[in-house]
């Protein structure tokens, strides 16, 4: 199994008079306009996912509609235990029936760090690893994805990319 993680792209930060709800924070225009030339280069190094899986929050719903939209990736499914509060044993369960697949994810940090050092071999970070806005990481699994098994194949940050473009 393949496992492209990607950190949703810059969004607004917290303001509950705006966004009483934080889950409906967005991203801001740059952050939308860097995602979407950062997604161009993307294309040109990563083969499309055959899944993409996104939390339920409006900045990393969005940041997998750009996805979709200018690299061709499928329509996004909205996943929970992407949410920020998700652990990465729970996102492991709900990556379980895909060992030959490309999978993609979309969430927030740390969460998405904590996972990448959970399926590395060893204790390298157990506080784990750090994702710019829109960076990615690429981790490959011989078979099903489990804690300690994976290879990583790349960590990019957004900047790179969008130099690829």
């Amino acid at each position: 199994m393949e496992l492209l993680i990607v950190r949703h792209a810059i969004a607004f930060g917290p303001d509950p008079r705006r966004w009483p709800d934080d889950g409906a924070r967005p991203l801001t225009p740059e952050g939308a306009s860097r995602a979407r030339r950062a997604a161009q280069g993307l294309k040109a190094v990563a083969e499309r996912p055959q899944r993409l899986m996104t939390s339920p929050l409006a900045r990393a719903l969005q940041t997998a509609a750009i996805l979709t939209e200018v690299a061709g990736w499928p329509e996004a499914l909205e996943c929970a235990a992407l949410s920020p509060e998700g652990s990465a044993e729970a996102l492991l369960q709900a990556l379980r029936g895909a060992p030959d697949e490309r999978i993609a994810i979309v969430g927030h940090q740390p969460a998405l760090g904590q996972l990448i050092a959970h399926c590395l071999p060893g204790t390298m970070r157990p506080q784990g690893i750090e994702l710019k806005k829109f960076g990615i990481a690429w981790l490959s699994f011989d078979g099903f994805a489990r804690a300690g098994a994976a290879r990583l194949r790349w960590l990019l940050a957004p900047a790179l990319l969008r130099a690829l473009r």
